[in-house]
């Protein structure tokens, strides 16, 4: 438990009084006081400030600041300032600078900024981070650190060239397994010489193809390429975190992640942090299951560990084409979201809005007019005294699901590296299309990677699993045969954790376990759908539903086929199959079917293996999730609607911990309104 020296829900953000001048800083902390804020996330961008040149550090501003929050009771998440190297040293070291996927080399600029690969980089970061704890071990405020700020962004230059071809001979040991694995003879591509490989980008087997999406001639080539830079970048915070640990063991580390974010292994990533963190920013439009399975994505990344929310807006962002005010009860409503899906802190970006540059219409818990007379203000302030008195009660306590979707980012990097079967396949939409299903029915699901053990679960999902690595077709097939109900759909079981085909018929490994072959792969252009038929409709199921994208042309060997195909030349051929294994069954979904199809299907699936929602009617708009702590049930129920709705809690009944009221029976939840319920 990261709250351990603040037995409470962290409450505050990201603090930047080093962009002002010292008579605002004890406005600041009157107001924060005011607004309940204990937590203040330090120095996340003052490298340049801290160091003005390669042998000067000077920290009095910073000193003055951590003295002043631990006198006023709030504590300090202490960040390194790596996360944009100062305009000195681009300047003196321009081994610091990146060069682009367009081969240029970059000016000073931007944030994030940094080659991963720059010996001048990583050596003034740690050293960076090595002051910081040497100064700050014993500083009574200091709660946790936080390694540079939002990591991403690849670098192509001569420096990455060198050590992607290391990073090769470290996972591959030789030319001739490279060669192998990334299938070079295909147009001569065999190389003979470590040096003769660089880079994929747009100066060699990379280009920006349909909707801006990178494609490559090779996507074997590409493929490590992304987990190499994600390594490369893991590197840099694993140096940086190995000086901190050395004067301060026992404070915990972490760095602040983004969600469903492409460019890095988070998977691999959260093995070395202490405490998963990240940032939410949903848009006003964004789907409320989108930004749960965001919450249960980061969750998943440490086993069900509670994570931080590190950033959210008060009121809006600066950076999305529309950025719309939060509705009065929103921000309070996703804060409590977070908490819902294992979030221990709620903090913000920021906490007093910036005068100048890009960020100065970023939200924050002090406006520009720099009072506590504000709509934001109040929010915030209601929002950290119900905190206050919320206290430890759901401090550490786990979510519960007996539902898993597998998601795991070398699938993610090789389905849309790849050369077809269509522009449309997005394999973070696929997931979420899964996921909005089971949130509709208020069945909880975890995200677990392709490594996780399923032994503790009854239903497991996987959408796309296009790469079938090492090990995990043998634990599907112990799992369905020990009873449990395992979900795979188009385009699965193509290729191995090296993009090449698995040959022998589709979907390779998996089919076994599935009973099928899948013959042949239609893209269905956006204007053309097919159907879905059913053999049977018991459970609420329609005769037919609609499909589209892609169509597998399937054939059983062995699995019951459960619907077919109402159109084009494959009609009658199966297009959703179930294959009975030992205890268990394999299902094959052969293509995308409209909305509706999994929201009637799932459900019932999920309760033929004993998984019941939390709540067995759930109005539209209404959230449940449950956190469970020493014995204690803890049931969240949210209403995302404007207006009030009914709420029917059946069997279901206790206090609701915010209000101190009992539940019972049918009540009314306030539009906005949120209930943790301890339940009976």
């Amino acid at each position: 438990m990261i709250n351990k020296a603040k037995p409470k829900i962290w409450y505050g953000g990201d603090y930047n009084p080093d962009q002002w001048e010292k008579p605002v800083w004890d406005e600041d902390l009157r107001m924060f006081k005011l607004a309940g804020i204990d937590v203040a996330t330090l120095n996340v961008f003052a490298w340049a400030l801290n160091q003005p040149d390669e042998r000067t550090y000077t920290f009095d501003w910073l000193d003055e600041m951590m003295d002043k929050l631990h006198a006023d009771g709030a504590g300090v998440c202490l960040a390194t300032s790596t996360g944009a190297h100062p305009a000195w040293m681009a300047k003196r070291y321009p081994d610091v600078l990146r060069v682009d996927f367009d081969g240029r080399k970059r000016k000073f600029g931007g944030r994030h900024n940094s080659c991963p690969n720059s010996p001048t980089y990583r050596k003034y970061s740690v050293r960076m981070a090595e002051k910081l704890a040497e100064r700050y071990k014993d500083h009574p405020a200091l709660l946790i650190w936080h390694v540079s700020n939002e990591y991403g962004g690849y670098c192509y230059c001569d420096n990455c060239a060198e050590a992607f071809r290391e990073w090769l001979k470290a996972r591959y040991g030789s030319l001739d397994v490279v060669n192998r694995v990334w299938n070079t003879r295909f147009w001569g591509h065999t190389f003979y010489d470590w040096d003769e490989i660089v880079p994929p980008n747009a100066l060699s087997e990379e280009w920006r193809g349909w909707n801006g999406r990178t494609a490559t001639n090779f996507q074997g080539i590409s493929l490590d390429y992304c987990r190499f830079q994600s390594d490369s970048l893991l590197e840099c915070y694993k140096l940086e975190y190995a000086a901190l640990k050395k004067h301060t063991p026992d404070v915990p580390v972490t760095t602040n992640m983004m969600g469903a974010f492409k460019e890095l292994d988070y998977r691999k990533w959260a093995r070395h942090l202490d405490v998963v963190s990240w940032d939410n920013y949903p848009s006003l439009d964004t789907p409320y299951s989108y930004t749960a399975m965001m919450h249960d994505l980061m969750r998943g990344l440490k086993d069900g560990q509670p994570f931080m929310l590190m950033e959210q807006t008060p009121s809006q962002q600066n950076w999305q084409p529309y950025n719309s005010l939060k509705r009065p009860g929103v921000m309070r409503l996703w804060s409590y979201q977070a908490v819902a899906h294992g979030a221990d802190t709620v903090m913000f970006f920021q906490l007093r809005r910036s005068i100048g540059a890009c960020e100065k219409y970023h939200g924050a818990v002090i406006e520009h007019v720099g009072h506590e007379h504000t709509r934001v203000f109040r929010e915030c302030a209601e929002l950290g005294a119900e905190l206050h008195k919320l206290g430890d009660a759901v401090l550490d306590s786990r979510v519960q699901a007996k539902v898993a979707i597998l998601f795991d980012w070398d699938n993610w990097w090789a389905v849309e590296l790849s050369s077809g079967p269509t522009i449309a396949l997005k394999y973070v939409e696929e997931a979420h299309k899964f996921y909005d299903a089971l949130y509709q029915a208020g069945i909880s699901a975890d995200m677990i990677g392709a490594d996780a053990d399923l032994g503790g679960y009854d239903v497991v999902i996987a959408p796309v699993l296009y790469m079938v690595k090492p090990g995990v077709a043998d634990r599907i097939e112990r799992f369905v045969n020990e009873g449990g109900k395992f979900v795979t759909t188009y385009f699965s079981g193509i290729v191995d954790e090296n993009d090449r085909v698995t040959l022998g018929g589709y979907p390779g490994e998996l089919r076994k376990v599935l009973g099928i072959w899948s013959e042949e792969i239609d893209a269905l252009l956006p204007s053309q759908s097919n159907r879905i038929v059913m053999k049977r409709t018991d459970g609420g199921l329609r005769q037919s539903y609609a499909a589209s994208m892609l169509c597998d042309l399937v054939h059983s060997e062995g699995a019951e086929v459960v619907a077919e195909y109402g159109e084009d030349f494959y009609k009658g051929m199966p297009a959703l199959t179930v294959n009975k294994c030992g205890s268990g069954e394999a299902w094959y979904l052969a293509t995308s079917p409209e909305t509706a199809f999994l929201r009637d299907w799932l459900p019932g699936l999920c309760a033929d293996a004993g998984v019941k929602p939390h709540l067995q009617e759930v109005p539209s708009g209404v959230e449940t999730t449950l956190r469970v702590k020493d014995g204690r049930r803890l049931l969240f129920v949210l209403n995302h609607n404007a207006d009030a709705v009914d709420v029917k809690l059946g069997n279901v009944g206790g206090t609701d911990l915010l209000s101190g009221k009992p539940l019972s029976g049918t009540v009314s939840l306030a539009g906005r309104g949120v209930w943790i319920i301890e339940l009976q």
